[in-house]
């Protein structure tokens, strides 16, 4: 479903990622491990099609996204819709007056649906993430923990096929927290989740990819066998964080 290529990315000068290659099928549910700078970020952009490496490729449904094809207004659309990102500071992505505008934007750049469509959707949403009672509200208006439930309301009301959420939890209480786990479980998605939240791990997915420090992948397979191996935390650079309750994982 998902392809990189001998990706090479730097950023003012600074090289982050050096011939990365990985692969994510349709429905895994992968979590990204790394410490700060190790690319997680970047990773994900990239993903959505924010940045654009330097070199190699990057394949989405065989299809190879880079400026070129993104130029084509019918792929656009068609990947926009499909591969959606959750910011870690929800405050980025929220720009309109009010939460029930936020919920209907997406929908109504699309153009496929009536207002009386779009209306259904963004009240069944709003339901589901319970933001009912603040549609009127100004988004800017609303707690972290909301305004992070309405930024992926926002994305989920366009059914992408595949979500890339950076630190989704971090302004989330562990009521809430529990409640999105289930929540992505329950649907039909693949999903990217970057996390410094170890004891989440094998809550948020069932196949782990780890950055280390210098922004190359060390680590691809099954999360149990990642942390079964103390090697693998001294070279990801996050054995001081380990509590035992994640090292039994």
């Amino acid at each position: 479903m998902i392809e990189l290529k001998g990706i090479w990315y730097s950023y003012d000068g600074e090289e982050v990622f050096k011939d990365l290659s990985l692969r994510i099928l349709e429905g895994d549910r992968v979590v990204l491990l790394g410490p700060n700078g190790a690319g997680k970020t970047t990773l994900l952009k990239i993903l959505n099609g924010l940045l654009m490496p330097q070199k190699g490729t990057y394949l989405y449904k065989g299809i190879e996204i880079n400026k070129k094809s993104l130029k084509d207004k019918a792929i656009n659309k068609w990947f926009r819709r499909e591969v959606v990102m959750l910011f870690q500071t929800p405050d980025v992505m929220l720009f309109n007056p009010t939460v029930y505008d936020e919920i209907a934007f997406g929908l109504r750049q699309l153009g496929e649906y009536d207002e009386e469509r779009i209306k259904e959707e963004v009240l069944y949403w709003a339901e589901k993430f319970n933001l009912s009672f603040l549609l009127k509200r100004s988004p800017f208006e609303l707690s972290g923990g909301q305004k992070q439930k309405l930024c992926l309301a926002c994305l989920l009301v366009l059914k992408p096929k595949v979500l890339l959420l950076d630190e989704p939890t971090a302004n989330l209480d562990s009521k809430t927290t529990h409640w999105l786990i289930e929540l992505l479980w329950s649907m039909e998605i693949t999903t990217l989740i970057a996390t410094n939240n170890l004891n989440l791990v094998s809550e948020l997915g069932n196949k782990l990819l780890v950055l280390d420090e210098n922004h190359s992948l060390i680590y691809e397979g099954d999360p149990k066998e990642f942390f079964d191996d103390k090697g693998n935390l001294v070279k990801a650079s996050i054995l001081p964080c380990i509590n035992k309750r994640s090292i039994a994982l």
